[in-house]
């Protein structure tokens, strides 16, 4: 199961049916993400839900339970990553 999806699953369990909604386009996830920080956000996200399932899965988050696996990113690097790697490198 992909990691986007475990956290869907985790954050509707948790009563968080909107932060579900998001994690379910990929909004979190590491290299899905439209944002530049998700980690960050999913964070801020679960402080300011501030219920005692949110700050479980919050502590869960920190333990990386929901970071991308090897799989996902050899993934994006197939796919993505190689151009934003040459990219980067191309801009010295």
């Amino acid at each position: 199961m992909h990691t986007k999806d475990i956290l869907t699953t985790e954050l509707r369990k948790a009563g968080l049916p909107e932060m579900a909604a998001k994690a379910a386009t990929g909004y979190y996830h590491d290299f899905l993400s439209p944002i530049e920080t998700p980690s960050l956000q999913l964070a801020a996200d679960l402080a300011a839900a501030g219920t005692p399932a949110a700050l479980a899965l919050r502590e869960r988050h920190f333990s990386g339970e929901f970071d991308a696996s090897l799989e996902e990113s050899e993934e994006w690097w197939e796919s993505d990553g190689k151009a934003a790697f040459s990219q980067l490198i191309s801009r010295k």
